[in-house]
């Protein structure tokens, strides 16, 4: 299952993370974000213990949604490293997810 993370939690889980980590901004009102949420899910159980897979809220958690400048939603971000080394905006197959943590294994 995708972690939930918020603004308090964001630098210990993503800035910090030893693996890649892959964060979904999404909110509950937005039907793509609905679309891209249990492809989300899905990366997340086959990439446990490889990668870290999240999830923000940016209705209740807005400073890194500021931070890195996502304007639209769903917006996926790949950090390794503490930096962000990917950015997929709008709804894409899971296959595009998947690509994008195998390429930072």
């Amino acid at each position: 299952m995708a972690l939930e993370i918020t603004d308090a939690t964001f630098e210990e889980q993503v800035l910090k993370s030893d693996k890649p980590v892959l964060v979904d901004f999404w909110a509950a009102w937005c039907g793509p974000c609905r679309m891209v949420g249990p492809v989300i899910e899905e990366i997340a159980t086959e990439y446990e213990g490889k990668a870290v897979v999240g999830k923000v809220d940016v209705d209740a958690n807005q400073e890194f949604a500021a931070k890195y400048g996502v304007r639209n939603i769903p917006t996926v971000l790949m950090f390794k490293d503490g930096e962000v080394v990917g950015r997929q905006v709008g709804v894409a197959p899971k296959a595009t997810y998947a690509e994008a943590i195998d390429g930072l294994l």
